[in-house]
């Protein structure tokens, strides 16, 4: 082989081999950083209600300049439910009202679920995340004449979060939008028998 022919096979190998090592250092900075929103949102995990994230500007009181999402819109209130489908099931419930409200289901990978309040039924949503196993055994023991209005959703992972937005239109709505992101329930779906027994 020429001088000049190992210069380039040397010059193509060491291009290839650099961009491997930036293709693999991007793919795992998700998986090794501490501050991910995975893990910004478990610090909410033992709340039974959803954990602001954006609070809209009311009057007097300014937006909060901790808020962690990227460049949040200022109509829109935002919270956020933790969940670690080891502990069980976790049902999201919220009451819809005049202003529109969005549950986003994420996961390690991202969103895999999302619902508007148009999905409401009799002015309320009700969402279930749950693991397969957790989703077949509910099939196995539901009641056939027992209708729910549950929507079940399962989770390609066993930790994640919902995020809650509530958008206001009009800054008279703001404080409205924020007590309708504190209003949502985020609790662990026990078993019927469960919930008795307790």
């Amino acid at each position: 082989m020429t001088p000049r022919g190992r210069f380039l096979l040397a010059t193509t190998t060491s291009l290839v081999l650099a961009g491997l090592v930036h293709i693999g250092v991007v793919l795992l900075i998700p998986r090794l950083a501490e501050a991910d929103s995975l893990s910004r949102a478990r610090v909410g995990e033992t709340l039974d209600h959803a954990m602001p994230v954006y609070t809209l500007a009311t009057g007097d009181t300014a937006s909060p300049p901790e808020a962690w999402l990227p460049i949040p819109d200022p109509a829109v209130a935002v919270g956020i439910c933790a969940y670690d489908l080891a502990d069980g099931p976790m049902r999201v419930s919220a009451r819809t009202g005049p202003l529109m409200l969005s549950l986003a289901v994420h996961g390690r990978r991202g969103a895999f679920y999302a619902v508007t309040d148009q999905a409401a039924v009799r002015g309320g949503l009700d969402l279930v995340v749950l693991t397969r196993a957790q989703y077949d055994e509910a099939l196995a023991n539901a009641d056939e004449n027992d209708v729910t209005r549950d929507v079940r959703i399962v989770a390609p992972d066993a930790k994640g979060y919902v995020v809650v937005r509530v958008i206001a239109a009009l800054p008279s709505q703001r404080p409205a939008a924020n007590a309708a992101v504190q209003a949502v329930s985020c609790t662990v779906d026990l078993p019927v028998e469960d919930k008795a027994g307790g």
